[in-house]
């Protein structure tokens, strides 16, 4: 199991000395606290993707660029990749140009954002934030297995004999999560192609959680990438920790109270009960994470939020070392002690490389259906969506008015398929919660 770390990036103000560092000070701190990461054991540093204040990582392929050069080990992520508001084109090379740097070890986790303004910043309406995810993200995976592409649909210029470079290092695109807090729309496309689910769910009840990832679990193994235990899900979470739990809620408390994202809202305490959020001793911390696997079944990555708020960076770095030193050894051994041995590990390049050498994708295919109501399914959405064979993006028989005529590059007005309407009313979304505002 990979344990990691992953930063939004804010420029917060400390409130215990009222200070606010520079950007060039949390850029820099962001690098040095993936340093320190990597230096203590931790598997995965992740950055988030942000265009607007407070918020520095505006370009995340320059940053992670930069950090690979300076490790070793670490696989280095995105907290999220804006799939909504990024040209698809721009993210194939970029991302594919990231793995070439850093020797394979990248992965990304689409997004489509929580931030209004940012949709028509980039010419976009967020009303087709759906939209732009499915449709984007199918022309993304083309680009990454397709050596030329002809591709023409709703968002963007038409593509005639594109090719997209550099290519994916070793042919092997990298790894994609999909991430969200809420809509089930993008559990369902995460499992139609086998890529990883991750639930950012530090706003949320883990009751709701539970239910996002079972979605995801079920819908998985009705496409055929195999049973709801090999699913590949991931979680967020956040910890402050101290040798006594008091001295920790004593420290904490400043910082969550001013925080941009949660602070002026409910108290530290309620917010501790209702999230994953924990805040006391490494002992605390263990016995909350190791007991997510009792909610959400055997998972493949965890990440923790711990820089946030205005912490000082030399703070952060001391939790990093409670983390690596204290907490991610004991959370390791847990988890491995029951884990089944047909529960996969995290994708890597080099598993998914070893797994192409074998003859097989078994991560990130497209959806085979070991059932024959699963390839009837499939068959028939690839019939009526040739250009990309993907359910979630047509309703209704036939091909579109507007469809191109050339191979590959039909282009049918994306509109929510009746079984995603279907999957958000069977349960999967839950009523809104008091964070609502903090929607991804």
């Amino acid at each position: 199991m990979q344990f990691g770390i992953f930063s939004v990036g804010d420029v917060t103000p400390d409130p215990t000395t009222g200070r606010t560092p520079t950007e060039a000070e949390r850029i820099k701190a962001m690098v040095a606290i993936a340093l320190k990461a990597e230096e203590v054991g931790l598997d995965v540093f992740a950055t988030g993707e942000h265009h607007n204040p407070p918020f520095v990582p505006s370009s995340p392929t320059t940053m992670l660029g930069y950090i690979a050069a300076r490790t070793e080990r670490i696989v280095l992520s995105t907290a999220t990749t804006l799939i909504t508001t990024n040209d698809p084109v721009k993210i194939a090379e970029d991302y594919a140009m990231l793995q070439h740097l850093a020797d394979g070890r990248v992965d990304l986790m689409m997004g489509r954002g929580n931030t209004g303004p940012v949709y028509p910043w980039f010419g976009k309406d967020i009303r087709d934030g759906i939209d732009l995810a499915l449709e984007n993200y199918a022309l993304l995976r083309r680009l990454w297995r397709e050596d030329v592409v002809d591709w023409e649909g709703r968002f963007r210029t038409p593509l005639q004999s594109f090719t997209a470079t550099p290519r994916p290092l070793d042919g092997v695109p990298p790894f994609v999560w999909h991430g969200s807090i809420r809509s089930p729309e993008i559990a369902e496309q995460a499992a139609y192609y086998g890529d990883g689910f991750f639930h950012n769910n530090i706003f949320w009840p883990i009751s709701h959680t539970k239910r996002m990832v079972q979605l995801y679990r079920q819908r998985f193994a009705h496409y055929g990438h195999g049973s709801p235990e090999q699913a590949i899900v991931g979680l967020g979470g956040q910890a402050f920790m101290r040798p006594n739990s008091q001295d920790a809620v004593a420290e904490f408390r400043p910082y969550f109270d001013v925080a941009p994202v949660y602070g002026h809202g409910p108290s530290l305490e309620d917010f501790s009960i209702t999230t994953p959020l924990t805040v006391g001793s490494p002992q605390q911390v263990i016995e909350r994470y190791a007991g997510m696997r009792e909610e959400v079944g055997h998972y493949q990555r965890q990440l923790f939020l711990v820089d946030h708020a205005g912490l000082p960076l030399h703070t952060v770095l001391e939790q990093l070392e409670i983390l690596g030193g204290e907490v991610v050894p004991v959370l390791r051994r847990e988890m491995a002690a029951d884990r089944p041995a047909f529960v996969p590990d995290a994708p890597t390049h080099r598993s998914l490389k070893a797994a192409a050498d074998d003859g097989g994708d078994l991560i990130g295919a497209t959806p085979q259906g070991h059932g024959s109501e699963a390839r009837r399914e499939h068959a028939h959405h690839r019939g009526r969506v040739g250009w990309h064979g993907h359910p979630l993006l047509h309703r209704g028989a036939g091909r579109p008015a507007g469809a191109g005529r050339a191979q590959g590059a039909g282009g049918p007005r994306r509109q929510r398929g009746d079984r995603i309407r279907r999957a958000a009313r069977s349960g999967a979304r839950p009523d809104r919660q008091p964070a609502d505002r903090l929607r991804r």
